[in-house]
């Protein structure tokens, strides 16, 4: 069986290398090769390709056969074409130097093709960075807005309250302020009276001899006061002697009242009447007593006295009466 151009995997999971090799049509994948012709790394864009040109020309010239993959990459690389002309030589359609001519014109322009691919990709990658980056720098400016907006708030939220408290520490001396001027001006109003006092002083100096003549009237009219004062002085007294004088009448009258009261309580009615009737008898002469008070004071106690004592025994006897008949 011939020998085959093929991949053997190599590297780790989730990033697989390829080596290009020349083995057995018989022989696994992985297994034993002949002689390995390079490197294949798909993971890279474009993919790298290390690849000895002259080994693996001269496999092909032996007849050895490339898989798929392997045929792509050695027309990538101009394997196949160097071959093709080597080809053309050996029939002689043209000779060497014009195959070599030929391969040089198409690997010029292969590379080109190759380099134009990689710019065009450094210039994506160029242009998405510099979008990236242009919508970074919009949302940084918009935060940025954002934070200046903030501190602007911040800034006069602070302003107005340095404001308000100035103004409290301002009202607060002028506060102060129009309390002393409060204060000081009960004590400018006495100032100006106590000035005035003086000069009407002054002008009492000034009165003329006539203010003296009118002290004189002013000093005997205390003497004429006086003089009446006394009077009801007098008149006073002789109203506390006859206040006096009529006291005793008055207790005499308050024990009277007291005795017939006692009386009362223990005769039955028709008794009760025929004290009234003593009572309102002994109440005349009393008042004929009275008439003559003021005449003889001293006599009227001593007849009052004497009354009292005939009273008094009375009694005690009408009240054993009473309890005899009960």
């Amino acid at each position: 069986m011939p020998a085959k151009i093929r991949l053997a995997r190599r590297g780790r999971k989730f990033s697989k290398i390829y080596t290009i090799v020349v083995a057995d049509g018989r022989a696994p994948r992985d297994g034993k090769y002949i002689e390995t012709l390079g490197q294949y790394n798909p993971n890279t864009n474009p993919a790298t390709i290390i690849l000895d040109f002259d080994k693996s020309l001269e496999w092909l010239q032996k007849g050895a056969q490339p898989t798929d993959t392997c045929r792509a990459i050695l027309s990538y690389k101009g394997v196949l074409y160097k071959k093709h002309l080597l080809d053309g030589v050996k029939k002689g359609a043209f000779d060497e130097a014009e195959a070599e001519k030929r391969f040089q014109s198409w690997m010029t322009a292969k590379e080109q093709k190759i380099q134009a691919k990689v710019d065009k990709l450094q210039s994506d990658e160029d242009s998405e960075r510099k979008e990236r980056l242009e919508a970074e720098a919009k949302v940084n400016e918009q935060r940025a807005l954002e934070i200046e907006k903030q501190r602007s708030e911040l800034l006069k939220e602070e302003a107005e309250a340095s404001s308000e408290a100035e103004g409290e520490t301002a009202e607060a001396p002028a506060e102060e302020a129009a309390a002393e001027a409060k204060e000081e001006s009960p004590a400018a109003e006495e100032k100006p009276a106590a000035e005035e006092k003086p000069a009407a002083a002054e002008v009492k100096e000034d009165k003329p001899s006539d203010e003296a003549s009118e002290d004189k009237k002013e000093e005997e009219k205390p003497s004429a006061a006086d003089a009446k004062e006394d009077k009801p002085a007098a008149e006073a007294k002789e109203v506390k002697e006859e206040a006096k004088e009529e006291k005793p009448e008055a207790e005499e009258k308050k024990e009277e009242k007291s005795a017939s009261a006692e009386a009362k309580e223990d005769k039955p009615a028709a008794e009760a009447k025929e004290e009234k009737k003593e009572e309102a008898k002994e109440e005349k002469p009393a008042a004929e007593e009275k008439s003559t008070s003021a005449e003889a004071p001293v006599d009227k106690k001593e007849d009052v006295k004497e009354e009292t004592k005939e009273e008094k025994p009375e009694a005690p006897a009408d009240k054993k009466e009473e309890k005899k008949d009960k």
